[in-house]
């Protein structure tokens, strides 16, 4: 029953919460004992957060998820776990996050309200509209920066909003391309109703577009005046071949092996991806704090 739960609540998807660190990483406050806690704080409150909002979209789209070929063995779909079950957890959840909210700020509170109110607006609402759907979700990373930033007080670079925005739009729209390829090659039914609205031409030209916003974005980031200020150092640019390598890769796996549609899967499973990743971090790391 535990493993059904891990499932319930995506445990794995919690990877996504690791934005709520960019802040602390690129305001050189990464070896601070006390920004480090209370932004593990903040990843935590993230977490059930968006475990909370996975079991309340289990219970709107469990009967579309019964005829998904790969939904259906969610935990909810299955039967494994009831309905009046989730509830109880969500309410749990619900519980534990209201009386957390509120201790580091007023403004990380009321972020991670946003974010809650626009996932269930998502769950709703916005995932049936086109466009608005991947930018809602474009919308929930931003938020999670905004929150990393507000939690230790720190202002945070526009072009790293920017960057954030550009990637988050990337990654819906290669979703949203991998769920529209399978359904047409396997001659399953759409089980999200937003893809009669896309294509794959239609798709392949935005994420062209978002691919190449995030990489000019994160270029101009290492090169700005205030980043260089910042650091004293102009050598961030040179992470700039790591997020080009990472973006051309994961355009890589979703086009030739349609593995576009789980992101975590793909960013945990991916050998040159995981290598990449932490190669990436190293490096920034060491340039900006071995200066």
């Amino acid at each position: 029953m535990f493993k059904e739960y891990f499932k319930l609540f995506r445990i794995p998807q919690w990877i996504k919460n690791l934005f709520v660190f960019v802040p602390l990483i690129f305001s050189q406050n990464l070896l601070k004992s006390n920004y480090l806690l209370i932004t593990l704080f903040a990843f935590l409150i993230f977490s059930l957060a968006s475990s909370l909002v996975y079991v309340v979209n289990d219970i709107v789209d469990i009967e579309a998820d019964k005829a998904h070929p790969q939904k259906k063995n969610r935990p909810l779909a299955s039967g494994k776990i009831s309905v009046k079950s989730a509830l109880t957890s969500a309410i749990i959840l619900a519980i534990v996050i209201t009386f957390t909210l509120f201790f580091p700020n007023l403004h990380f509170a009321f972020t991670v309200a946003a974010y809650f109110l626009l996932n269930i607006f998502y769950s709703f609402v916005l995932k049936q509209i086109v466009l608005l759907d991947i930018f809602s979700i474009a919308a929930g990373f931003m938020l999670r920066v905004l929150a990393g930033a507000f939690v230790i007080n720190v202002e945070i670079s526009s072009w790293l909003i920017l960057t954030t925005m550009f990637i988050s739009l990337f990654l819906g729209i290669m979703k949203r391309r991998t769920e529209l390829v399978l359904s047409e090659n396997d001659n399953v039914a759409v089980t999200r109703k937003v893809l009669v609205h896309y294509s794959k031409e239609f798709t392949d030209q935005m994420a062209t577009v978002a691919a190449a916003a995030v990489i000019i974005c994160y270029a101009l980031y290492t090169v700005a005046t205030r980043t260089v200020n910042v650091f004293e150092t102009e050598n961030l640019i040179y992470t700039t071949p790591f997020v080009v390598f990472g973006i051309f890769r994961y355009m890589y796996l979703a086009y030739m092996n349609k593995q576009g549609e789980n992101t975590t899967e793909v960013l945990i499973k991916d050998l040159s991806m995981i290598l990449n990743i932490i190669l990436y971090v190293l490096v920034t790391t060491f340039i900006i704090y071995l200066k």
